[in-house]
């Protein structure tokens, strides 16, 4: 009964003294300023996002309404890309037929159209995607086919660094 006693109170003790030396632990540790601390997908570009062709506006002696944009007849196709290693995300503006890069993948345009079923309007676009790391000349494209803006993931784009989804197209 007494080592039990004895066992007892050596827990009260130790318990006492870890509590009244704890708080004294937690007010000791350094504060960090939060606005100090910048985030890193807020620095510079990397070489993974292509910068969009910059177009110069010249001034004229006509007087040009600026508010109403001119419409093109290139059909455009708005992509978001994922990189999930720094997962940064870039806005890809690509028009039919040519080719973008987006780290090492290759993509390429083919059609984009409005496609409406059961009352519902969806934007669907036929896309090729290659990638330009690998050189198995076996497996042609990681993606090609057909992508919906609605729901991306019924037909994805698989590939283990990348992620591409279709938001919309300009111009239909």
């Amino acid at each position: 009964m007494k080592a039990g006693r004895f066992n007892i109170i050596i827990l009260f003790f130790y318990l006492f003294f870890t509590i009244s030396f704890a708080e004294d632990k937690i007010l000791s540790v350094p504060i960090i300023a939060l606005d100090d601390i910048s985030p890193t997908f807020e620095e510079d570009k990397s070489e993974l996002e292509k910068d969009e062709e910059k177009v110069e506006v010249k001034k004229t002696d006509q007087n040009i309404n600026l508010s109403q944009p001119t419409k093109s007849d290139k059909i455009y196709v708005n992509l978001i890309a994922l990189d999930k290693i720094t997962a940064k995300t870039s806005s890809i503006r690509i028009p039919l037929g040519e080719k973008k890069f987006f780290g090492k993948l290759e993509i390429q345009a083919l059609k984009c159209q409005l496609s409406k079923s059961e009352d519902i309007l969806d934007t669907v676009a036929y896309l090729q995607v290659k990638d330009l790391s690998t050189k198995d000349n076996n497996k042609v494209f990681v993606f090609n086919g057909w992508t919906f803006a609605s729901s991306p993931t019924l037909r994805s784009i698989d590939h283990p660094i990348y992620d591409l989804w279709l938001t919309n197209c300009e111009n239909v």
